[in-house]
């Protein structure tokens, strides 16, 4: 594969399954330790990304590397996709938690699971 087919197959990649988890560009690259900017760029299939990269990339989408390297976004995985919209936000933004803070909003759910909903 050329390489700037490549590129613009992990940019195709990386932005179908960022957009399955309802992430924005900020929040992957955040997690991947890169900047908005470069992540935006390797999105766009303008830059390639370095093997550490890739990996912090495909961690922060919670899918392997193989798939930014060999699929087309049609093969990605539809991650959470009968999830409402708004479920697949918050899904989203945990993905982004480190497992600490996850252990803490799981309480918070069982919690507010417990109370019973009005009309429910």
């Amino acid at each position: 594969m050329e390489d700037d087919l490549l590129q613009k197959t992990i940019g195709e990649a990386a932005r179908t399954a960022r957009e399955g988890l309802g992430l924005t560009q900020a929040q992957v690259a955040q997690k991947a330790g890169m900047s908005a900017q470069v992540y935006g760029r390797i999105e766009r299939g303008g830059m390639m990304p370095s093997v550490p990269s890739l990996r912090r990339m495909a961690g922060a989408l919670g899918i392997s590397p193989a798939v930014l390297l060999e699929m087309s976004p049609r093969e990605v995985p539809a991650t959470d996709k009968d999830l409402s919209p708004e479920t697949r936000k918050v899904v989203g933004l945990l993905r982004t938690w480190p497992e600490p803070k996850v252990a803490v909003g799981r309480e918070l759910l069982l919690v507010i699971d417990a109370v019973p909903m009005a009309g429910g």
